[in-house]
C-alpha cells in the first residue's frame, strides 16, 4: 500500500514512518502543503495522512484542491488544533476521517485501514436518491425544492446510506464509517439517530425513504414507497 504523509513536524513524522513502514506500507513524505498537493496530483496513492496546520498551503487547502480536480484518494486529517469546528471544516472541504493529536499509533493504523476498506470511490457532485438531493460539498440537503437542516452526524448518516441507497447496510457498518472504528457506546445510538432522520426527511412528506431491514440493517429506497 502506498501512502502519503504530509506534515510538517519532523520528529512525528519519521517516527509515523518507521511505524507504517513496518506494517507493510510503501511512504511517501512532505514537509509542506504545497510539495504534498504536488505529489497527490502527480503520483498514486491508496491514502493520504494530511496535517492541517502546515508551511505554504494548509490541509484545508490541499485537500478541498484535490477534491475539486476530482482526486478521491481517501485523506485522514491530523491536528494538533482541537474543537468541532476543525473536524466540520475538514469533512466540509473532503476530508474522510479526523485524528486530533495527540494520538496513539494504534488508533491511526485502525483508522488507515477503515479508510482502505472502503476503498477509493468518486463522489458525486450532488447524490439524489427516494426524491432526496444532499451536497456534500456545502452540507446542504433538500427533498425537491425544500431545503431540510440536519446536524453534522445527520448529514453523514444520511450520506451513508444514500451512497449506497438500494442496499442493505448493517448497523455495525454504519457504526464503523459513520461514527468510528473506536466508537464503544451504545449500538443503540444507531437506531437514535435513524429515527432523527425519519422525523426530518420522511415524515412531513409522508413517504417512507429509510427502511428497516429485520435483522438485517437498515436500506434507503430509490423511490418513495
Amino acid at each position: 500500500m502506498r501512502l502519503l504523509l504530509v506534515e510538517d513536524e519532523v520528529t512525528l513524522a519519521a517516527s509515523l514512518r518507521r511505524g507504517l513502514n513496518a506494517d507493510g506500507f510503501a511512504v511517501e513524505m512532505a514537509e509542506d502543503g504545497k510539495r504534498g498537493l504536488w505529489l497527490a496530483q502527480n503520483m498514486e496513492f491508496d491514502i493520504i495522512v494530511l496535517d492541517l496546520m502546515l508551511p505554504g498551503m494548509s490541509g484545508f487547502s490541499v485537500c478541498r484542491t484535490l477534491r475539486e480536480q476530482r482526486i478521491w484518494t481517501p485523506i485522514l486529517v491530523l491536528t494538533a488544533k482541537t474543537g468541532e469546528f476543525d473536524e466540520i471544516e475538514s469533512l466540509d472541504v473532503g476530508a474522510d476521517d479526523f485524528l486530533v493529536k495527540p494520538f496513539s499509533y494504534p488508533v491511526l493504523l485502525a483508522r488507515i485501514r477503515s479508510l482502505l476498506r472502503r476503498g477509493v470511490r468518486e463522489r458525486p457532485t450532488v447524490l439524489e436518491a427516494g426524491g432526496l438531493r444532499l451536497d456534500p460539498a456545502s452540507r446542504s440537503c433538500w427533498r425537491g425544492s425544500t431545503p431540510i437542516e440536519l446536524t453534522p452526524r445527520e448529514f453523514d448518516l444520511l450520506e451513508y446510506l444514500m451512497r449506497y441507497h438500494d442496499q442493505v447496510v448493517t448497523k455495525s457498518e454504519i457504526l464503523n464509517h459513520v461514527w468510528d472504528p473506536e466508537y464503544d457506546g451504545n449500538s443503540n445510538i444507531v437506531e437514535v439517530y435513524v429515527g432523527y432522520l425519519r422525523r426530518k426527511i420522511d415524515r412531513p412528506f409522508s413517504v417512507e425513504t429509510i427502511v428497516t431491514v429485520p435483522g438485517s440493517g437498515y436500506r434507503l429506497q430509490d423511490h418513495d414507497a
